[in-house]
């Protein structure tokens, strides 16, 4: 789909030991997609340890093709498909595209350095966010239905091999959007894939003005702007955290209800639980449902459950999220970061007449609507840490371990945080 070079293992590099900051931070002439370029690469033989995976290497630069156009990566965001692919769980990202190397990063801001044939809508020196989902452009889904249909379609920097932890990358002009001019590169690098998702999540669970949505892990990347949307949409957010600082950053953000989830701290699903472990759980669940039913009640709301769960987190919480929807409640997921493998009471699905909803990512369209919110202020970005270019590793260590509040991004060509165009970058 993308016009990246085939690289021959006579062709292969091997780590850097002492690539600089400023290897990093050289910029070539506007529109001049250099030869080979910096990236932090991940080989099939390194995967299983974060530390291992990434490794810095010299690599031949990806060439625009048709529709599509080179991009000088100022910034990167973090997410956990960069985790999945250093560790090669649950499938490896070489069993899905044929290359050599794999360069992760879903999330980017940076400047368009070259446009391949046919690209008009977007010119060199543009300044621009991306969202990740690639199409065909040439499907009846494409054409008419929705792209997320697509029969190709593919997830930047995890189902393809050119990501954005590099100095260049290659994407779709589709994929392009207007960076907000008011954020730095790295707070514009942090958004896309949790906002531009939690933005489609909600479409797909139809969230009305009055609905309550509860919301796991409400301070993290997801979840911090499914709260700020939830809001928007004059919805009721109801966040689950973690600790105090999780639930003052929350309260913040707008949540009505603030539940700190230790306080029922059997009520995480674990594979191959005893009865006994089950009873305490089940329990646990109960007691997280009146805790809810509670906080609604005492603002005059429904005490009866809620109307959408929305649902990140996958095996440890899916039990919870089918018990504590309401009848005729919808339950909208979009990943399943504890774990693959849901198991759950299916009588509180069909006798109480449930829906479970799938979501993976966002179409153009969702994406664009979601950042023209960014633009104009109504949702922002919630970064809580920026890492240099050569933290990549421990910065996906640090979101594996949950050592975060909001977002995070990684310098990558940009020199310094705060820098918010082409000309501080080129003067600073």
């Amino acid at each position: 789909m993308s016009n990246v070079p085939a690289l021959a293992e006579e062709q292969r590099t091997v780590p850097l030991a002492h690539a600089s900051p400023k290897d990093w931070q050289r910029i070539p002439a506007l529109g001049c997609v250099p030869d080979t370029m910096l990236a932090h690469v991940i080989r099939r033989e390194r995967q299983g340890d974060l530390q291992r995976a990434f490794q810095v290497e010299r690599v031949a630069a990806p060439r625009p093709g048709p529709g599509e156009v080179a991009v000088l990566v100022m910034a990167a965001g973090i997410n956990y498909n960069g985790i999945w692919a250093a560790l090669g769980r649950p499938r490896s990202v070489f069993d899905i595209h044929d290359h050599s190397l794999h360069i992760a990063g879903s999330d980017a801001s940076g400047v368009v350095w070259a446009v391949g044939p046919g690209v008009t809508r977007w010119k060199i020196g543009d300044e621009i966010v991306i969202h990740g989902n690639m199409t065909c452009g040439e499907c009846a889904a494409c054409n008419g239905y929705d792209p997320m249909a697509c029969e190709r379609h593919r997830v930047l920097g995890y189902e393809t091999p050119y990501g954005s932890f590099a100095q260049i990358m290659v994407a779709q002009s589709q994929q392009l959007l207007r960076k907000p001019p008011q954020l730095s590169w790295e707070e514009a690098a942090s958004y896309g894939v949790g906002c531009f998702t939690a933005y489609r999540m909600f479409d797909r669970a139809e969230l009305r003005t009055n609905d309550t949505v509860l919301i796991w892990g409400a301070a993290g990347g997801l979840g911090c702007f499914a709260v700020q949307l939830a809001r928007l949409r004059g919805a009721i957010p109801i966040a689950v955290v973690s600790n105090e600082e999780k639930a003052a950053v929350v309260r913040l953000l707008g949540a009505e209800v603030v539940l700190d989830r230790t306080k029922f701290p059997d009520i995480a699903y674990h594979p191959g639980e005893t009865s006994e472990q089950q009873k305490r759980r089940l329990a646990a669940t109960r007691a997280f449902g009146q805790a809810i039913n509670a906080a609604l009640a005492e603002r005059g709301l429904p005490a009866n459950g809620v109307d959408v769960v929305f649902e990140h987190t996958g095996q440890a919480t899916f039990p919870a999220s089918i018990y504590l929807a309401k009848r005729m409640g919808r339950i909208v997921i979009c990943g399943a970061t504890s774990g693959y493998d849901l198991t759950f009471d299916v009588r509180h699905l069909w006798m109480r007449q449930k829906s479970i909803i799938g979501c993976h990512g966002s179409n153009a369209q969702d994406s664009q609507r979601a950042n023209d919110l960014m633009c104009q202020s109504r949702v922002r970005p919630v970064l809580s840490k920026v890492y240099n270019v050569e933290d990549c590793a421990r910065a996906h260590e640090e979101m594996r371990d949950n050592h975060k509040i909001g977002t995070t991004a990684c310098l990558i060509v940009a020199p310094r945080s705060g820098l918010r165009n082409l000309a501080q970058t080129l003067e600073a």
